[in-house]
């Protein structure tokens, strides 16, 4: 049982640009021994985690199997409400009451065990998410969307800090001033509810303001990736349906480069990020291409929304987050009110943060991840955040010193890429007390935390369009969440048998999905009921695109359920931990083959380099051969030591059998790595500029040359 997250491979960010490992960027440093071959895979043994639907008991079953049916729902329902009118003493005692109760009806010794060792972490949990029910019941019952709860934090703490940034300090009042005069402008200017205007901006305290103040008119606000350029631009603004786009005078040449590709009603507004721009940023303005809105939001009401201008409800679209795009243009994912209001504040109960908290996130606002988890801290309980316009591995932990921040952001490759920085005096002088995100590999998790002195990790999973999200509260090394083995009827997810290469669905004999068996890697889905924040699927502006990820008839026909792509597996005390991609995992030598495991092994002996793996096809060979590609442009791993040292961490099957040393490497806006061109190059020698080297039959590594290659076409090398 866990609340809100957000952003995992799929979700949350478009497709970012090229982008190379610099010391400001990636700080891609430092060495690491070589991990146990226990570090690889932590404990997996696959449980069953049940729906509500599948838990009701048959003809068949026995009386204590019903009992515990009926008594689990209601005690817990209890509980929630002992709660809520009596204080939290109150529910304690109602749910250890609730909790006995369900252990007389529970068959089997071993599970008394389990109960008890997990009650702790499923206590927590459970009053979290109590909370964020009531939470969001309440701004539901109102009607209330997110302009409303922000104004509220602002009439009680005008002038504390909001925003921070190197070169900005706004305070709740500014960002609410600023807010009003965007809503002002675009509802002078014909805009209404259920509009769509693009945001194309920089990190910085006005991008918040500008699509805040949209909302406020009920303006739905797509945030354009700001990597994009040319077509892919382009599809973000058509697949958006934007009727105009905000930009920053930093994209300008972006902008105007389509500009005249777009579709005609699409209006264009020019933001000056910086005073010094106004004078530069002038092409598209001379020609009547955009309008100058910094005039115009000059001159515009601060102080309020004008009377006649429409309001958001709930229930209604805020804006759209869109897909990294690794396997495609991206998608526009919904967010509406009340899944903002979800994602924001099931992480906010889940981890215990504190409104007085100040928060570090170097991440992009148009991602999930910072615009929603981290900013919506500042919007919804008055939090402080400081941001940063582009993520520095050396500078992390000296900027959570300067602005005294006391919970940290990462995700994806970020934690590797700081803890292969040079030790710094700033490593341990801050007051950081808890980091949260998504993708902190087990391999590294332990020397993170004690380097930096973290005092709790809280690592996430979860789509931005999903509804399967799920959060590890307790530290538990390499966890990415967990479910109740007391109540798992609570929050209806499934790990389901699926071919880990398309990420299909196995069915039975009457055409259903089935469970998967302990220690069986399966596809993570959840449950999907209509009406409910928690559960409900938004998908994509795209219908099509969203059909794609609902899979039906899963326990019970006519039952529907959003269907991740990602394998998981869970251990005996519940906890789940992410196991590989569908169609990233590949089977070698009878053996199925998990890319992010051997990525994180490989990763850690090259010096926390970045390390993309993947099958490749050989001629006249079954399955498919693993090849890394390892981003070493100076060259500094010792090939003649790799293969001696991949065999004291990996399974002889898991080894690569081509190495490639790139000189440049993509990374999405989220910092996950892309490797659908690599996979298609294979190892070619004809179209890699790249130096390749193949296994030999001892283990060691040698030059892969065009005659080597045409040996192993021609089937007179064999692995």
């Amino acid at each position: 049982m866990c609340t809100a997250g957000a952003a995992a491979d799929d979700g949350g960010a478009a497709t970012g640009g090229a982008t190379t490992g610099g010391a400001d960027t990636a700080d891609n440093g430092g060495s690491a021994a070589a991990p146990s071959s226990a570090a690889l895979n932590p404990p997996q043994v696959t449980i069953t985690i049940d729906s509500p639907e599948t838990l009701k008991p048959s003809k068949k079953c026995n009386f204590r199997s019903r009992l515990q049916w009926v008594l689990a729902p209601i005690l817990t329902a209890v509980t929630g409400l002992i709660l809520y009118y009596q204080g939290p003493w109150y529910g304690v005692a109602t749910l250890y009451a609730s909790l006995v109760a369900t252990l007389l009806v529970r068959p089997g010794w071993r599970w008394f065990y389990i109960a008890a060792v997990t009650t702790p972490r499923d206590t927590v949990a459970l009053f979290a998410y109590i909370r964020v029910l009531m939470f969001i019941k309440r701004q539901e019952r109102k009607n209330l969307n997110i302009g409303d709860i922000f104004e509220a934090n602002v009439a009680r703490q005008p002038d504390k800090l909001a925003i921070v940034s190197e070169s900005q300090q706004w305070t709740f009042r500014q960002v609410n001033e600023h807010s009003n005069r965007v809503a002002n402008v675009f509802h002078s200017h014909g805009y209404k509810k259920g509009d769509v205007v693009g945001l194309l901006l920089e990190n910085r305290a006005e991008f918040v303001a500008t699509w805040l103040g949209l909302s406020k008119i009920g303006v739905i606000t797509p945030l354009i990736n700001t990597n994009l350029r040319g077509a892919s631009l382009q599809h973000s603004i058509v697949v958006g349906q934007c009727t105009a786009v905000i930009y920053g005078a930093s994209f300008r040449s972006a902008v105007m480069d389509i500009a005249k590709d777009l579709p005609a009603h699409v209006g264009l507004y020019q933001f000056n990020d910086e005073p010094s721009q106004e004078m530069v940023a002038s092409e598209g303005l001379s020609q009547g291409l955009a309008q100058q809105l910094n005039g115009l939001l000059e001159t515009a009401a601060k102080d309020k929304v004008a009377a006649g201008a429409s309001r958001a409800d709930h229930h209604d679209k805020l804006v759209y987050i869109y897909t990294s795009g690794t396997t495609g243009l991206p998608k526009a994912a919904v967010i509406t009110h009340s899944r903002y209001f979800f994602i924001a504040a099931g992480i906010h109960y889940t981890l215990g943060f504190k409104d007085q908290d100040v928060f570090y996130t170097p991440l992009p606002l148009y991602h999930t991840a910072g615009g929603v988890m981290s900013m919506g801290q500042a919007l919804l309980f008055g939090s402080t955040v400081v941001i940063r316009k582009k993520f520095s591995a050396s500078g992390y932990f000296s900027d959570c010193a300067r602005f005294q921040c006391t919970v940290g952001q990462y995700i994806g490759e970020m934690c590797r890429y700081i803890l292969a920085t040079p030790a710094a005096p700033h490593d341990r002088k801050h007051q950081v007390r808890m980091v949260f995100g998504n993708g902190l590999r087990p391999q590294i998790w332990p020397q993170f935390v004690e380097r930096f002195g973290i005092q709790k990790v809280g690592e996430f999973y979860g789509a931005t369009e999903g509804n399967a999200n799920i959060m590890n509260n307790d530290s538990t090394v390499g966890a990415i969440g967990f479910v109740s083995r007391i109540l798992p009827q609570i929050y209806p997810i499934s790990i389901i048998k699926a071919d880990p290469h398309t990420g299909e669905p196995l069915r039975n004999s009457q055409g259903l999905c089935e469970r998967c068996e302990p220690d069986e890697p399966g596809v993570f889905i959840g449950k999907i009921v209509r009406g409910n924040p928690c559960r409900e699927f938004l998908g994509y502006v795209d219908q099509k695109a969203s059909s794609k990820k609902v899979v039906h008839d899963v326990f019970a026909k006519g039952d529907m359920a959003f269907i991740s792509g990602d394998l998981l597996v869970a251990d005996e005390r519940g906890y789940l931990y992410f196991r590989d991609r569908t169609g990233d995992t590949f089977r070698w030598k009878g053996e199925n083959v998990s890319t992010s495991e051997v990525e994180a092994q490989l990763s850690n002996l090259a010096g926390y380099k970045d390390v993309i793996v993947y099958g490749v096809s050989i001629p006249h060979t079954e399955g498919r051969a693993g090849m890394a590609a390892i981003y070493d442009p100076a060259r500094e791993v010792k090939v003649s030591q790799l293969g001696e040292e991949l065999a004291k961490s990996l399974p002889t099957y898991a080894r690569p059998q081509f190495l490639r040393f790139l000189r440049r490497i993509d990374l999405t806006g989220t910092f996950k790595l892309r490797k659908v061109e690599l996979q298609q190059q294979g190892f070619n020698p004809e179209l890699i500029e790249d130096e390749l080297f193949y296994v030999q039959p001892d283990g060691a590594y040698a030059p892969l040359t065009l005659s080597v290659y045409e040996r192993i076409l021609r089937n007179e090398l064999r692995f």
